[in-house]
Parts: structure tokens; C-alpha cells; sequence
């Protein structure tokens, strides 16, 4: 799926924020990654894991429902609190931290109602599925079946629970 253009873009020397309409990505620009490298550059042990470290932590992205607050700080800085991770710290202009500030509390809640009705949706699927094995019923399309479940035996079983729902009715 190609990606949505950004709805707020800030481009600073060392680094580029972008936000979009479910999430926040901030791109670490090369030429600072090399500076880091550089200042590394006689400690060889260092300047690997550091290096390994920028790779698996930049470009940051960072899913829109998982932000619990942002808000500007004394310093002017813009922190962003994350459930069950570190906050993140922006430093930006004053009018830079509170257009973006102002974005990101606009584009939470309806990214958190979002991700709701998918966890809620998805929820509902499994329930229905489950429902279906349990009354005997073949599993949906798109509940994975274990391989020890053979099409034939399955068939079997499906007349089993029809005859038993026929013999309940009858009674």
C-alpha cells in the first residue's frame, strides 16, 4: 500500500520529523549518523554497536495510538510519552513544537478510536470463529487449521454434531 503524504513536515540539520495520519516518523539525517560514527572513530569495539544501535533504532517510527500525552516542556522541547517505552524528546522551534504539538493532539484520539475498532473487529472474528468449531461447524476461511485436522475426518465429525443436534431436537 503506498504510503500518504505527510500532513506536517519539519526538517532540522541532524534530523526530519514527519507526521502522518497514524504515525510519526523521525529520520535521523546522514550526516549526523557520521558524525557519530566519526567521534567513534578510534573506538572500533564502540562505533560497531552504536552503529548496530542507530540502525535498529533510526529512522524512529512511532504509531500514533500508542502515544499516551505530548505536550512542550520548560525548555521548549516536545516530549512524547509512549506506552511501555521510553519517552521520546524533540528539540524544535517554539513555533515548530507547537504546530506539531497541536497536530499530533488533534490526530490521537481519532488514531486511538482506530485502532479500538480494529482490536474490536479482530476480536469479534476470532469469537465467531471459535463459536463455529465449538457447534461443530466448518472453521472460516481465515482460522488457520492444525495440520492433525484431516478433511475427512472433519466431514465425519460435522455429521456427528448434525446428527446429535437432529437427535436433541427430536427429544
Amino acid at each position: 500500500m503506498p504510503e500518504s503524504s505527510a500532513i506536517l513536515e519539519i526538517e532540522k540539520p541532524q534530523f526530519t520529523v514527519r507526521l502522518y495520519e497514524d504515525k510519526l516518523k523521525i529520520d535521523v539525517r546522514e550526516t549526523a549518523r557520521n558524525e557519530i560514527e566519526e567521534a567513534l572513530e578510534n573506538k572500533p569495539f564502540l562505533r560497531e554497536t552504536i552503529g548496530r544501535i542507530l540502525n535498529m533504532f533510526v529512522p524512529l517510527h512511532i504509531r500514533l495510538c500508542d502515544i499516551d500525552s505530548v505536550n512542550i516542556e520548560k525548555s521548549g522541547n516536545v516530549k512524547i510519552r509512549i506506552s511501555h517505552h521510553r519517552d521520546v524528546t524533540i528539540q524544535l522551534e517554539p513555533q515548530e513544537a507547537q504546530k506539531l504539538v497541536e497536530k499530533l493532539n488533534q490526530l490521537i484520539p481519532e488514531a486511538k478510536r482506530k485502532e479500538l475498532e480494529r482490536v474490536m473487529r479482530e476480536a469479534k472474528v476470532q469469537k465467531t470463529a471459535e463459536e463455529k468449531l465449538e457447534s461443530g461447524r466448518a472453521a472460516a476461511p481465515y482460522v488457520l487449521q492444525s495440520p492433525a485436522v484431516e478433511s475427512p475426518r472433519l466431514d465425519e465429525d460435522l455429521e456427528e454434531a448434525e446428527d446429535k443436534e437432529a437427535q436433541k431436537k427430536e427429544d
